[in-house]
């Protein structure tokens, strides 16, 4: 008698526990990394919460419907600083950017000497022959 489902369920979950390698202190390391990042934004009026991955958009939404009318978003949160309501995924600033010239800074790739490569042993590759 005795040894129902509770205890069987109990039993099974702190074997795959063990099986999965994680000790104690990783678990505890991992829940703490949830709750920061549970945090990571808070509303400096109202203290409410926002996970890390909100949007600005999002942010902002809150700043309009939980606060009285008028209220400075940057009062609430500084990551507001440069957001544009009207312009909720900043298209527009990058296009004014695209206009007044401001270009992304590319990439120089670095060239590397044929010669060194071919000494080194390597080949240009098989020829082709053409088609009769």
């Amino acid at each position: 008698m005795g040894g129902g489902n509770a205890q069987k369920s109990a039993a099974a979950r702190l074997k795959n526990l063990k099986d999965a390698g994680r000790t104690d202190a990783e678990r505890k390391a991992a829940g703490d990394k949830a709750r920061k990042d549970s945090e990571a934004f808070a509303c400096k009026i109202c203290r409410a919460t926002f996970m890390v991955n909100v949007k600005p958009p999002q942010l902002y939404l809150h700043v309009t419907s939980k606060h009285p009318t008028g209220t400075n978003p940057v009062e609430c949160f500084d990551t507001l600083a440069d957001f544009d309501p009207a312009d909720p995924k900043g298209l527009k600033k990058v296009a004014a950017a695209a206009a007044t010239g401001a270009k992304k800074p590319k990439k120089k790739k670095e060239v590397e000497n044929l010669d060194d490569l071919f000494s080194a042993g390597l080949s240009k590759g098989k020829k082709t022959k053409g088609k009769k």
